[in-house]
């Protein structure tokens, strides 16, 4: 039996602890649908990942809603599509910052700024790439801590950082930095950072996670791994020696080294009794680029920038201990947009404001569909699925009918053969794209080479 003062203490423990769920994103860059191990990758260790799926439900048809970094994270954040807002392309490099104002516009609402009313901590660990200007910062943008950088890519290592190893993908040779591009801040001040930057990232958010135990906290840790360019520490390129491979030998380090820093968070939450009131999401901003020789997209055709499925689906898993189906596999297409709806429903928050995103919750217990239809829009490229049907075009140049559920790999175009539903899905994409914003800027371009054609494609 529990003396008065055990119980008065018992109490006092229970209503310190934050009556909503810590909610969680941790987004990989340009990891593709073949690289880790829970999707089928057959040489990248990746326990800690691969645990969140045991321990909750990871989908097959996810996917984001734009093939490129910039755009796709606008989206994520805002549980809209990014075209509302004009953030249709890439923003940035910083050189073209003369030319547009890049960023995302201060009329969209992101997660943090939904949750710091209801007594949410929030902080934005790793890679923004949402605008460097004044008005753009994300302790602008509703979070209240960042520890990051503000452009679209950096070094993970410079000549400061031990046993660190670099080779040529990517631009830059091999070459090791003797700083990085664009400066790691703690807030919008420039700090020295010689630690491997994916250890870095996942130090910061163990500190803020150590440090919001006792209230509710929203932590968006973005890391730039795996994206180029590949750059490892020896401990970890150890760990996957028998690739013969080098350019994906270093990519599997770079995600070993992402793993167990996932590993790391998770093992925090279990440490200060907070694992089983967290709803943590890991996702992808886009499929991998292929043409690094380095990642893999399992079975799916494309790569980043692409709308094939190795452009726009990714690995996404969603653990909420006791709360969402452990090891439940999903097979009907959810999209990043998802996120937001999902994390107000799971906290209780009641919004006035209309995503494009659906609370995904009850459909993990049900058969309903999420989402009708899903649409792309990048310049020329647009995509649109539908049930089993995706329809791919690029201008007048390509247009491409795929049956997903028998073509997976998109190798076989239905066109020909089905044009009533070429001519549907095309109504219902102008339909939808009629209703969205212009481009607020131009974009850069790619060339590619699609079923033998040099295409340009716009990011």
């Amino acid at each position: 039996m529990l003396t008065r003062r055990a119980f008065l203490a018992s109490s006092l423990a229970l209503s310190a602890q934050p009556s909503r769920p810590n909610l969680i994103v941790i987004l990989a860059d340009d990891m593709g649908y073949g690289d880790i191990g829970c999707y089928g990758s057959p040489d990248v260790p990746t326990p800690h990942i691969d645990s969140l799926a045991k321990n909750g439900t990871r989908f097959t048809d996810a996917y984001v809603s734009c093939a490129v970094c910039s755009p796709s994270r606008v989206a994520l954040l805002t549980g809209r599509y990014q075209h509302r807002f004009g953030h249709e392309f890439n923003s940035g490099p910083i050189e073209r910052e003369a030319e547009v104002n890049f960023g995302l516009t201060a009329t969209a609402k992101i997660i943090p700024q939904y949750l710091k009313s209801e007594g949410y901590r929030s902080m934005a660990v790793g890679k923004w790439h949402l605008g460097v200007r004044p008005g753009y910062h994300p302790q602008e943008r509703g979070f209240d801590e960042f520890f990051g950088f503000l452009t679209g890519g950096n070094a993970f290592i410079t000549q400061q950082t031990p046993t660190g190893r670099a080779i040529g993908a990517g631009g830059d040779g091999g070459r090791i930095p003797a700083k990085r591009a664009d400066p790691i801040r703690r807030g919008n001040e420039p700090v020295e950072e010689s630690r491997y930057l994916t250890d870095a990232f996942g130090d910061e958010a163990v500190k803020f996670i150590d440090r919001n135990k006792a209230n509710p906290f929203f932590l968006y840790l973005a890391p730039n791994a795996i994206h180029t360019p590949l750059h490892a520490l020896e401990k970890y390129i150890d760990r996957v020696a028998g690739i013969k491979n080098e350019k994906h030998r270093f990519l599997a380090a770079m995600t070993v080294a992402l793993d167990d820093n996932v590993g790391a968070v998770l093992a925090k939450l279990k440490e200060v009794n907070l694992d089983k009131r967290t709803m943590v999401v890991f996702l992808s901003d886009n499929g991998c680029p292929v043409v690094t020789g380095a990642g893999a997209n399992g079975p799916l055709n494309g790569e980043k920038a692409t709308y094939y499925e190795g452009g726009i689906r990714v690995p996404f898993i969603i653990q909420w201990l006791g709360r969402v189906p452990a090891g439940k596999v999903y097979r009907k297409p959810v999209v990043s947009r998802d996120v937001l709806p999902t994390f107000l429903a799971a906290s209780n928050i009641q919004v006035t404001a209309k995503f494009d995103g659906v609370n995904l919750l009850p459909f993990l217990s049900n058969n309903a569909t999420p989402h009708e239809a899903l649409f792309w829009r990048a310049g020329k490229a647009r995509a649109v699925r539908k049930g089993k049907w995706k329809l791919l075009e690029f201008g007048d140049l390509l247009a491409n009918l795929f049956d997903l559920e028998s073509d997976l790999g998109e190798r076989n175009d239905l066109s020909a053969k089905h044009p009533e539903v070429v001519k549907d899905l095309r109504a219902d994409w102008k339909k939808w794209s009629d209703e969205m914003a212009q481009p607020a800027w131009p974009p850069r371009f790619r060339e590619i080479t699609v079923n033998g054609a040099r295409l340009n494609w716009e990011l």
